[in-house]
């Protein structure tokens, strides 16, 4: 159990050495919270789905499910009181594989890009550099409905804060097991690594991580450094390509990279938007919310000047706006939104991401929804359900622009 922090002297002068006490003090309880979150081991694991939850991915009837060989199956099969057999994520993608095999009526259950297709990885940057817009929530359901759809999955978290290695598992605080980062991929001088050398399996099959932790502020002190110095025959790549040329190693493995961007728009995060191929700007509906992205995307655009004239800042495939933490219900948020939606049109997503106690509920157990088993009492079961809903049409319509981008109809 963490003890508690030593009270401040009784003149009411703070110690400067305050901050570091409290990070001791939150660190021993952040540890207690995880020991009782996650398993004893320390490593976070996924639950079983239902064969009602497997034909909801798969897009098949419950019965359909329940007829296919358990032989298909990557483990052998759990099942529970009432008969009801349970599916681990990689017996969902050896079914999804089987049913791929013998489809007959041209319906993809594997939709992997064919880059002899000119179909290109798409990389995905989440954007917005005011706090608590929703980007690590949206970037982590976002890469874990891809993997339920049947994509192959890179999460990159490029926050020094690392919530998004957090929500996966991977967490900073855990310093007896020290892990490589995205910096170990960008840094500058000799001790750069290979990206695939940095890559995480994560619990959730499918889904691979590069993780983030607070090294990577030193990028932010590196990168400027490195720029002033740099000569017209310098071997070390740019600050803005280094991400890209990264991701350029590991492409072929992956149909889909996620990055998680810093909520603020330093070196990482152009960084981010040279590499993207897609950008997607989360925006909480309230109008100091919108004060603050106009000037966000005013910076953007002059940061990135140089860059285009340069021809190192690439076209995206597309550019959308995601409401979050939206209630339709809120007449000022409803008015926000249908704002936005005059000014900016379809670069709004038609769907919006609703504030849901589901969410927040989940999180509050080191989780997303898509990893929370459905509750069978009405009230929370409702919620949950609500959510996942919001969550497959916001993701479904992410889906639709990426196939847009790859040419498919």
């Amino acid at each position: 159990m963490a003890k508690p922090a030593r009270s401040d002297a009784p003149s009411g002068r703070v110690s400067n050495q305050t901050a570091g006490r409290d990070a001791e003090v939150l660190g021993s309880k952040l540890r207690e919270i995880a020991s009782v979150v996650f398993s004893p081991s320390e490593a976070k694991t996924l639950r079983r789905f239902t064969s009602g939850e497997v034909a909801r991915i798969l897009g098949l009837t419950d019965s359909r499910v329940r007829q296919l060989s358990p032989e298909l199956l990557v483990s052998p099969p759990e099942v529970v009181a009432g008969g009801r057999r349970m599916y681990t994520l990689a017996d969902i993608h050896a079914l999804r594989a089987h049913l791929n095999e013998i489809d007959r009526v041209g319906k993809r259950y594997v939709p992997h890009r064919d880059p002899d297709k000119g179909e290109h990885l798409q990389v995905v940057a989440c954007v917005n550099f005011k706090g608590g817009s929703g980007k690590t929530t949206t970037s982590a359901h976002l890469a874990q409905s891809l993997v339920l759809r049947g994509y192959r999955v890179l999460a990159i978290d490029l926050d020094p804060q690392a919530s998004l290695s957090t929500l996966f598992g991977v967490r900073p605080e855990n310093a007896r097991h020290p892990y490589p980062t995205i910096y170990d991929a960008i840094q500058y001088g000799p001790g750069r690594r290979p990206l695939e050398d940095v890559i995480m399996r994560t619990y959730f099959t499918g889904l691979d991580l590069v993780a983030a932790d607070l090294e990577l502020e030193v990028f932010e002190f590196e990168a400027p450094l490195q720029s002033t110095r740099r000569g017209t025959n310098d071997s070390e790549p740019p600050f803005f390509a280094r991400i890209g040329l990264a991701l350029d190693q590991i492409a072929a493995s992956y149909d889909v990279v996620v990055i998680d961007c810093p909520p603020r728009l330093g070196y990482l995060t152009i960084a981010a938007l040279c590499a993207a191929t897609s950008l997607l700007v989360t925006i909480h509906p309230q109008m100091l919310d919108v004060s603050s992205m106009r000037q966000f995307l005013k910076m953007m655009d002059e940061l990135m000047a140089p860059l285009r004239e340069q021809g190192a800042a690439p076209d995206h495939d597309w550019f959308r706006y995601l409401v979050t933490r939206f209630e339709p219900q809120d007449t000022p948020q409803a008015e926000v939104v249908a704002m936005l939606r005059s000014l900016f049109g379809e670069r709004v997503l038609s769907k919006a991401m609703l504030q849901s106690a589901a969410i927040s509920n989940s999180g509050l157990r080191g989780q997303t929804v898509y990893e929370t088993p459905l509750r069978r009492d009405e009230v929370t079961g409702s919620t949950y359900r609500r959510a996942l809903e919001a969550l497959d049409a916001v993701n479904g319509e992410i889906e639709e622009l990426m196939a847009r981008a790859w040419g498919r109809s």
